[in-house]
């Protein structure tokens, strides 16, 4: 191999990346828009719920109830009848739609037990299932001290101090934040390198190549470090510029021992990407072939969802996945600061799955210019 075709060739790819609009606008925003809206707007967080409150008793206790729900985790409750609440439930207007029935204080005081009912719209998934369990711890509160006639502070047998590692806040933005930047760098390297690959072969560039006194292994090369060189740095400015400036979400370890990790993460994804192009004849295809391929290696990655959760012989098979110890790599890095000691173990399984992927897709690939 000539280092100096590989560099060439390399530069070649960077200012064909240039003159595709496409890909340049999918870069930024995959970096900067991506990763900022994941931080302000997590799906599972209960947030300014809107509840409607069906009052038919209108009683002291009725009335504790009402002004309970408030920000942050509930609009201010909007007081309708009970006509209002199957409309407004089916236009979408509520998520909660609370009806407390009439003599509903006569029957508390009386001994009985009376029945409130809570209304909720289910495709709203996430906040459906956390918001369920609000609405009911904080209608039993407010009916239990009105019982009781006095607000009381429940003492414990035993006092729990809470000790928040990594995450002093508990806030889920700082989370989603470095986790798309996570994604963003699986996503990317794949997309741009095979997009590389079947751009020339649109243009009939390939066989140009062909021609030339240049080797299969130096025109691969030349494109996995070309597009990674492109995701490394702009994964690089994401950490520094949006998600420490902008976000102001602290990362504990070492960010150049996460670029580092990336790069041989980006070493795996780059090769898979080229044998993906291969595979595709056309940019529609790969499209198709991106969304079986990538869905699944985002989602059983463990960066949306712990591993452990998930069935024994999904965790084993995703350990032939690149992302699955990037994810590690990069959870471990950026959220508990750990250095080297630590992830050398996900280090070396980058390199050998990138050294196997790379082989496969060379070889692919070799047959694939013929």
């Amino acid at each position: 191999m000539h280092r100096s075709n590989i560099f060439q060739l390399g530069i070649k790819e960077l200012r064909g990346l240039l003159r595709d609009p496409m890909l340049l606008a999918l870069i930024v925003y995959a970096f900067t828009i991506s990763i900022y809206t994941a931080s302000r707007a997590m799906p599972e967080t209960l947030n300014q719920a809107p509840i409607a409150i069906v009052d038919e008793d209108r009683s002291p206790v009725s009335t504790r109830i009402v002004s309970a729900f408030y920000p942050p985790y509930f609009l201010a409750p909007a007081l309708i009848s009970q006509h209002e609440m199957d409309v407004r439930m089916d236009s979408g207007v509520d998520t909660f739609a609370l009806d407390i029935p009439p003599n509903f204080q006569r029957d508390l005081l009386a001994g009985r037990s009376p029945t409130i009912q809570l209304n909720i719209d289910a495709t709203r998934m996430t906040q459906a299932f956390s918001g369920g369990g609000y609405v009911q711890s904080i209608v039993s509160s407010e009916v239990s001290e009105f019982l009781s006639r006095h607000r009381t502070n429940t003492v414990l047998p035993v006092e729990l101090t809470l000790r928040s590692r990594f995450n002093q806040e508990m806030n889920k933005g700082w989370f989603g934040s470095v986790t798309n930047v996570i994604m963003a760098i699986t996503m990317l390297s794949i997309v741009l390198t095979g997009a590389a690959l079947i751009r020339e072969r649109e243009h009939g560039t390939i066989e140009h190549l062909l021609v030339m006194p240049v080797t299969p292994t130096e025109i691969m090369i030349s494109k996995i470090w070309s597009m990674g060189i492109v995701v490394l740095l702009a994964s690089a400015f994401s950490l520094f510029v949006i998600v420490e400036g902008l976000l102001s979400v602290p990362v504990e370890g070492s960010i150049a021992l996460f670029l580092v990790g990336a790069a041989l993460h980006l070493f795996a994804t780059t090769s898979m990407g080229i044998f993906l192009a291969t595979v595709a004849g056309t940019m529609p295809q790969f499209g198709l072939l991106l969304m079986l391929v990538l869905l699944p290696l985002q989602l059983l990655s463990g960066g949306v969802t712990p591993r452990e959760s998930m069935p024994e012989i999904i965790q084993f098979i995703m350990l032939a996945a690149p992302n699955t110890h990037f994810v590690i790599l990069a959870q471990t890095i950026l959220f508990r600061g750990a250095g080297l000691d630590v992830v050398w173990p996900q280090f070396v399984a980058l390199l050998t799955i990138g050294s196997i992927l790379f082989a496969f897709s060379l070889r692919r690939f070799r047959k694939f210019l013929r």
